[in-house]
């Protein structure tokens, strides 16, 4: 009774207000104001907000909680990279071998992403999808991805590394609507990604389609909280790629004392065969958070030709696929220890 009264009143109201348009009478008419209906709404509108509140405060207490060794970063390695940033481009310096492993890398990255997600543009065989760089260093692969056409964001704790990987996109205009740096690291970038939830985002800002950690996790401090960060920054179904130094007897005597040692490949102390990890120990770290491992194959470098091949053997260098589940399941993301 109540409603219908209050509607006839409003009606009334917008009956001698010549300013309103026909159209609102009408539906005034015909659909009389409900207090019920509105109120059954509002409770609705409020049990939705403090659900994705209550997550998303969960998440950044996580975040924040941190203690000093649950970060990927090792400060020596850091100052490590600092020393080398203005050399990323000298495709004949220290990172000469990175140079060439994007004969192998970037179609690896290429033809799974395609094999996942069929809808491609022609020439751009990544349009439309987002894709985050882990530890991009001067963006040797992040360029070659935004060239394929994917939205890319290149993060790395190395300033200077990416100040030199932003002079150098600005070369290439091509790249300047699909390619973004930011100087943070991957726990970083997911406390700003919960930061700006809800507003409107800058094209390469995750969730993102794939995550590409490429000779990147044989240097973190902490591999648990990069595993943990991947499974919030990238979508349900979506990709993470790594490429890495498998831990055994044979790549220490080839990764650090043929290749840092002997031949001089990489600076000396590049490597801690401590950081190595094995194919079935990364599966096991990421499976707690949603990851199941596709695919793994061996990669071997030729100092003589300065180029990297296909191999069935994994015991030195090799590279993997992993898909996020679509659903997630009871115990994903548990959480990385020393997180309150």
């Amino acid at each position: 009774m109540y409603s219908k009264k209050f509607g006839r009143i409003l009606l009334g109201f917008y009956s001698h207000n010549t300013n309103v348009s026909s159209v609102i009478k009408r539906r005034l008419a015909t659909c009389p104001f409900s207090w019920s209906s509105a109120c059954k709404h509002r409770k609705q509108l409020l049990q939705r907000t403090t659900i994705v509140s209550s997550e998303r405060s969960v998440l950044l207490c996580q975040m924040s909680t941190q203690s000093a060794s649950n970060t990927t970063v090792d400060p020596e390695e850091v100052r490590r990279f600092q020393a080398l940033a203005s050399k990323w481009w000298d495709e004949q310096g220290e990172f000469a071998a990175l140079h060439s492993l994007n004969d192998l890398r970037v179609p690896f990255i290429r033809d799974n992403l395609m094999s996942l997600h069929r809808e491609c543009q022609p020439g751009r065989p990544l349009g439309g999808l987002k894709i985050l760089d882990v530890g991009c260093g001067g963006g040797l692969l992040t360029e070659p991805l935004a060239r394929l056409g994917g939205h890319v964001l290149g993060v790395d704790p190395v300033e200077n590394s990416i100040s030199l990987a932003r002079l150098h996109s600005s070369s290439d205009p091509e790249l300047g609507g699909r390619l973004r740096y930011r100087a943070c690291t991957v726990e970083e970038l997911l406390g700003s990604e919960e930061d700006v939830r809800g507003e409107e985002k800058e094209v390469g800002e995750g969730p993102f389609d794939a995550v590409v950690a490429s000779e990147v996790v044989e240097h973190l401090a902490d591999l648990e909280t990069f595993a943990f960060c991947c499974g919030h920054l990238i979508k349900p179904g979506g990709s993470l790629f790594i490429t890495t130094i498998n831990k055994t007897n044979l790549s220490y005597a080839l990764a650090i004392v043929a290749a840092e040692q002997i031949l001089r490949i990489v600076p000396q102390g590049t490597h801690d065969w401590d950081k190595f990890i094995s194919p079935a120990d990364l599966e096991r770290l990421l499976e707690p958070h949603g990851f199941s491992v596709l695919t793994v194959r061996g990669m071997l470098y030729n100092p003589v030709t300065g180029s990297w091949c296909w191999s069935d053997n994994t015991e030195i260098n090799y590279a993997l696929h992993a898909v996020k589940a679509a659903e997630e399941p009871p115990h994903r993301q548990a959480e990385p220890e020393g997180r309150a």
